[in-house]
């Protein structure tokens, strides 16, 4: 079985939408395409073609792949990540049938996105690897697929855009097992997934009557 691994360039609120470029991803009137470039150092570099290194196959959602698919093709084929991505084999998750998958060693994910993943993640492979794609990115996230997150966290707020998580992601524990701060202010962090989440208390005595009151008034809210 292989492993699902999503990384992410992504802000301190959470927004992952149009890192690349100004006019890489404008829906909703994103305004700040491109916000990764000032940041970019070679600490950050290594850490990108780090997920590179061992053998891996794309697994990307719609829109991404359609912004891939327009771009790295088109790059010199001595770029490291043009000949790895275009490559590698691309897995394509989208509800339209009739998507062009005109990037070399496309195929489709299937009609059921997650099942589909589901099936890939029992074969025998090289990890998958996602890349922007969020929608796709949530529905893994709820069905518990992922497995590890390599997270580039850039020091700024961008306010409105697509975000990382949603509310329907499946609670649960992640280990940290690295962590790396460049200079620009750019932490990057690798997780991968521990178990279920953990709870506990730090109150040292019976609750008072004040805080049974509390918690019978909160009861029925939402």
């Amino acid at each position: 079985m292989r492993k699902l691994i999503v990384a992410a360039f992504v802000s301190l609120d959470g927004v992952m939408q149009g890192p690349g470029g100004p006019d890489e991803d404008r829906r909703g009137g994103f305004a700040h395409g491109g916000w990764v470039a000032p940041y970019s150092d070679p600490v950050t570099g290594q850490a990108v073609m780090s997920l590179f290194e061992a053998p891996f196959e794309l697994l990307l959602g719609r829109r991404t792949y359609e912004i891939f698919a327009a771009h790295w093709p088109y790059q010199d084929p001595k770029n490291p990540i043009a000949e790895r991505f275009n490559a590698t084999t691309k897995h394509v998750a989208s509800h339209d049938p009739g998507l062009a998958l005109p990037w070399e060693n496309s195929r489709r994910v299937g009609p059921d996105a997650v099942e589909g993943v589901r099936r890939l993640k029992a074969q025998d492979g090289p990890d998958l690897l996602t890349q922007g794609s969020t929608q796709l990115v949530h529905a893994l996230l709820a069905a518990d697929l992922v497995d590890e997150m390599q997270l580039m966290v850039f020091p700024l707020l961008l306010g409105p855009g697509r975000r990382l998580f949603d509310e329907a992601a499946a609670p649960g524990a992640w280990a940290l097992t690295g962590s790396i701060l460049a200079d620009t202010g750019v932490v990057v962090n690798r997780y991968r997934r521990d178990g279920p989440v953990r709870t506990g208390s730090f109150m040292t005595q019976e609750p008072s009557g004040a805080e049974l009151k509390r918690r019978a008034d909160w009861a029925g809210e939402v």
